[in-house]
């Protein structure tokens, strides 16, 4: 092809080269995100950041879905990711065990899976990311016993029943508790949502139930349960209070001292599409990638960037 040729092809494609035109009629790989719920602010975030950084990327497009916390739901999203044959497939599961079987069909039919912040019983995936949750409840429990000196009676108030991550960050915070024998510690469920605590904490303060701490396994339940103590007329500020996520929100109750830490727990959004860029161009990548956690008081609150 003389250089003219060239010249009059590439500027019919909008570029300066062939290959460019080549590469313009290239359909972009796509990268489903399959997600429990949107409600939750923390999926919510974590859906953001994956749609943002794939934005950043050329020959990327991102697609996702929201199971609205319905775990049949969430199977059938991931089926029709499958039938569709996206390219990356990420989980937010809601279920450690009940995704399994859909899972291992989409690693088996030759779409490679990450699995983000939620963990799985099965083995059929690509990547693993998430926290040490373990640490996230022993950091919490170590900082609410130090500030109680050893005695008083300490709320836990745990996520969602069958992910992972809630029984892992109890079994760290329980683990701790177990050394201090003059705290006593009471637990309740609120499946990581605002509403749910607040509902929880208002019937707990109701019956009368007073507690000198609480952990909160999200930041978003920990605000719910401030809005149930202001229901009540009680200050936030007389208690201690320690959530999981570190949002804007808790850096700000922080700073206010209606909150008194909050571990922060990384998205893990960003990595999973540079891991996902990875497998796309068939490097291998860690089985397990673990970030790093980080007790936020007010020491530190205005060094540390909280995740949203």
């Amino acid at each position: 092809m003389s250089r003219i040729a060239i010249l009059i092809f590439s500027m019919l494609c909008g570029f300066w080269m062939p290959q460019d035109c080549a590469a313009e009629n290239t359909p972009p790989k796509v990268i489903a995100f399959a997600q429990d719920t949107l409600r939750n602010d923390f999926r919510l975030a974590q859906v953001h950041e994956v749609r943002d950084a794939v934005k950043k990327e050329q020959g990327l497009r991102f697609v996702y879905s929201d199971a609205q916390g319905q775990t049949s739901l969430l199977i059938r999203q991931i089926e029709q990711f499958i039938a569709q044959k996206v390219d990356i497939l990420v989980i937010g599961t809601n279920d450690e065990q009940a995704v399994v079987p859909v899972i291992s069909k989409a690693y088996q039919a030759g779409i490679p899976v990450i699995v983000l912040d939620r963990g799985i019983r099965g083995q059929d995936y690509s990547t693993f990311i998430n926290s040490d949750n373990v640490k996230i409840g022993q950091l919490a429990a170590e900082f609410i016993a130090n500030q109680l000196k050893g005695r008083g009676q300490v709320l836990l108030f745990e996520g969602l029943q069958t992910a992972d991550v809630t029984h892992l960050r109890s079994k760290g915070f329980l683990n701790v508790m177990a050394q201090y024998p003059n705290i006593k510690v009471i637990k309740r469920t609120a499946n990581y949502l605002r509403k749910d605590a607040l509902i929880e904490m208002d019937k707990l303060l109701t019956q009368g139930v007073r507690v000198d701490a609480i952990f909160s396994e999200s930041d978003s339940m920990l605000s719910g349960i401030r809005l149930a103590l202001e229901k009540h007329k009680i200050d936030p500020r007389a208690l201690i209070t320690v959530g999981c996520d570190y949002t804007s929100e808790a850096r700000d109750a922080i700073r206010d001292r209606t909150q008194t830490g909050s571990v922060l727990f990384p998205l893990g959004g960003a990595k999973a599409v540079e891991l996902a860029k990875l497998l796309l161009s068939k490097v291998p990548v860690p089985r397990h990638v673990e970030i790093a956690v980080q007790l936020v008081t007010r020491d530190n609150v205005n060094q540390v960037e909280p995740i949203f």
